[in-house]
């Protein structure tokens, strides 16, 4: 079977994705695993088919490196953009994802906006805020990010026994810098390494940074780039609504692979 992809990067995370429009394509695990791997597939963090929807634009199915399913910010961020170049959309874009329904807009210089879900639960582990962004994350604030242990303290984290019944979870250490700008680095579930950057990380922590008193918008730096977190805080159920993940989204190459 021959598959025509899109390799995509979205500050610096890397996905696949697929026309599927047909239904042709009913990938396994496996397989997904096979494409991501970057020895002997064609490698990314992730592996999206663009799919039909009955009401909306497009459905997005997103797969994990590891063949796992979650919301991922930066790869819908990537799957607008997709969709635009394949005439599906416009400036503006309606699709299902994991977690429901979302909203994209097209700005200038590649430029992709994405509405996430309202969110009403926040959970305190000590110091630590778990925030779940459409896929789960820890958030850790700590001094000096770029040189802090990521693989070694994310992984703990990930695996621990406090998160084991729910799969684990993805892990954020942030620093905080002036002019309302945070610097995140993330290891994330099903990936299980550390990635140039991850969207639902950056909101989780923006999110988090807005209860030690940051403002919306929050900018971020990632070691893939810039990106900008925009929400509304209120002290009543949803806490957090209007959030927006912004950022550049890019087409890298074309390509067509056998499975």
């Amino acid at each position: 079977m021959k598959i025509n992809f899109t390799k995509y990067q979205a500050t610096g995370n890397d996905f696949i994705l697929i026309d599927n429009r047909s239904g042709s394509y009913s990938l396994t695990t496996e397989q997904v695993r096979y494409l991501c791997d970057r020895k002997f597939g064609i490698g990314a963090d992730g592996l999206m088919l663009i799919e039909n929807h009955p009401a909306l634009d497009f459905n997005l199915v997103y797969f994990n490196s590891d063949g796992s399913q979650s919301l991922c910010g930066n790869g819908s961020r990537a799957a607008v953009h997709f969709a635009s170049q394949l005439g599906m959309v416009t400036n503006k874009a309606s699709f299902h994802a994991f977690d429901g329904e979302h909203r994209g807009e097209l700005g200038s210089a590649d430029t992709i906006r994405i509405k996430l879900n309202d969110l009403s639960e926040i959970k305190n582990y000590n110091s630590d805020i778990f925030i779940n962004t459409g896929s789960p994350h820890l958030v850790r604030f700590v001094d000096a990010v770029a040189s802090f242990p990521v693989m070694e303290e994310g992984r703990k984290i990930r695996f621990s026994k406090l998160f084991a019944s729910t799969g684990g979870t993805n892990v954020n250490f942030v620093e905080r810098l002036d002019n309302n700008t945070l610097f995140v680095r993330t290891y994330e579930r099903g990936v299980e390494n550390e990635t140039l950057s991850c969207g639902t990380g950056v909101t989780a922590a923006a999110l988090a940074a807005s209860l030690k008193g940051y403002q919306s918008p929050v900018m971020i730096k990632t070691l893939g780039g810039n990106l900008r977190v925009e929400f509304r805080h209120q002290t009543t159920k949803p806490y957090f609504t209007d959030i927006y993940l912004i950022g550049p989204a890019k087409k890298v190459f074309t390509g067509v692979v056998e499975l």
